[in-house]
């Protein structure tokens, strides 16, 4: 049962790091050629601006959640 945690843990871990090097893949595409990136349809920038204003309005709740995603990207 332990082994089967922690493959699944391993998987996780390697889609976070795909998922997040995908995303900033996005954001450099989208820097370098505007928003108009054919095979990334949304606006990845956008919405990383959105998410960093929505954390910011909630004051010491949305800085607990930046810690708290910062904690868990740093494992």
């Amino acid at each position: 049962m332990l082994e089967r945690l922690q493959t699944a843990g391993t998987w996780v871990k390697g889609l976070t790091d795909f998922s997040v090097s995908l995303l900033a893949l996005a954001v450099v595409l989208q820097v370098l050629f505007g928003a108009s990136v054919p095979f990334f349809p949304l606006d990845v920038v956008g919405s990383v601006i959105d998410i960093t204003a929505q954390l910011g309005s909630e004051g010491l709740v949305g800085l607990v959640a930046l810690w708290v995603l910062m904690t868990i990207m740093n494992k």
